[in-house]
């Protein structure tokens, strides 16, 4: 070509192919998810064709994270959270736990150090907040007792998970990986005072958006809304996703993951947040479809032949380890069966989050090449067979009334 059209043909291409994905998963009443992960890895260096920038793919994704993160942060309801808080909250931290530790102890039998079982294992314990809405909303139940105990729960989930991503950063060295630039100053060796100072960072970036950003970004969707500009506001919203984000990164050296995660809850607090959220989801779908894809292209299908016994144990983990303890912790506090078998479907699968630990770790050095893979597959399994668990619970449910 006569010109440099990476960035227009991975776009254009990754598009296509997720559309393509997408409509074939749709037909097959499997969620549009695992067409995107299949449109990845058809554009990725482990299969034939075409083959997408494998450069430019993680920073698109990246794009596609802010956008996923913002867009949490706006629908993050701390009602539904306190509603449910009796059993999300301790649910959630437990089962988080044990599923860490049933991946990490999966990675310590296959050869692998602390820091990739930890990153492994949590990679494995949070689920798809994305695929449990669409799930509930399916089946009209999002609204019931035991749809709003998974959405809390589900809540509690992604807080843990953002509070992961920012200090993994800062721990990497510790746990044997690559401690990125600026993590951690001369002097900051010790474990206590890595994990003091980026808690501090984040504690100031959060006080300067409670206290100065709220009322900025108020103003400025107030003023860009009187001018009756369609356009410009979606713009405005878009430039605070990313701006807000840059800005965390470069000046409290924290992830853009959590940026735009507190830029979108400080959005959520305006009048104007239900607009924000309608007008920014064509360019938040577009951009997390192309996560999706990038992260596809990270998957080598190889590994199903290669390694089934290992995608077999990342299955049963993920299907029937997280399951079965969150129905027993569910039983546990005393609430009834449905509720557990309810919670037990929803947390049955992997999905975004996972995705971007499993990156994460991995650009940090701690997963190896073949844990993401591991993710990918598990996720893929997973998402298909999520329907077929909350029948088989809706089944049970019958039955036992």
């Amino acid at each position: 070509m006569p010109h440099n059209v990476a960035l227009i043909s991975t776009i254009a291409v990754g598009l296509v192919y997720a559309l393509a994905g997408g409509l074939l998963a749709m037909r097959l009443h499997l969620p549009p998810l695992v067409g995107y992960l299949l449109a990845g890895i058809a554009v990725g260096p482990f299969t034939p064709g075409f083959v997408a920038d494998v450069h430019l793919a993680p920073q698109l994704a990246e794009i596609g994270v802010i956008l996923l993160m913002f867009g949490v942060g706006m629908h993050f309801s701390l009602s539904d959270l306190l509603a449910t808080r009796r059993i999300a909250l301790p649910g959630a931290l437990l089962q988080i736990a044990a599923a860490t530790a049933l991946g990490a102890g999966l990675a310590y039998l296959w050869g692998w150090d602390l820091g990739a079982g930890l990153v492994f294992g949590a990679s494995l314990s949070v689920a798809s907040t994305v695929v449990l809405l669409r799930a509930l909303e399916a089946r009209g139940s999002m609204h019931s007792e035991n749809g709003r105990i998974a959405v809390g729960w589900l809540i509690v989930e992604d807080l843990i998970t953002v509070l992961v991503l920012v200090l993994l950063p800062a721990l990497a060295g510790t746990l044997g990986g690559n401690a990125p630039a600026g993590a951690a100053r001369e002097g900051e060796t010790n474990l206590a005072l890595i994990v003091g100072v980026t808690l501090g960072k984040v504690a100031a970036f959060g006080v300067l958006m409670a206290l100065a950003g709220a009322r900025i970004l108020r103003f400025v969707l107030s003023r860009v809304e009187r001018t009756g500009s369609g356009e410009l506001f979606t713009l405005a919203v878009a430039a605070i996703a990313l701006g807000v984000a840059y800005g965390a990164a470069e000046l409290f050296g924290v992830s853009f993951a959590l940026g735009a995660f507190i830029a979108g809850m400080v959005v959520n607090s305006s009048d104007l947040s239900h607009r924000a959220a309608r007008d920014l989801q064509p360019l938040q779908d577009a951009f997390g479809v192309l996560f999706f894809v990038a992260v596809g292209m990270l998957f080598d299908p190889g590994i199903l032949l290669q390694q089934p016994g290992q995608v077999l144990a990342v299955v049963g983990v993920i299907i029937g380890g997280k399951a079965l303890v969150a129905f027993g912790l569910v039983r546990a506090f005393g609430y009834p069966l449905g509720a557990a078998l309810t919670i037990a479907a929803s947390l049955a699968q992997i999905g975004e989050f996972s995705f971007i630990l499993g990156e994460l770790g991995r650009s940090l050095g701690l997963l190896p090449k073949e844990g993401l893979s591991l993710i990918v597959a598990g996720a893929l399994i997973s998402i298909t067979l999520n329907p077929l668990g909350f029948a088989v619970a809706s089944w049970l449910g019958r039955r036992a009334r």
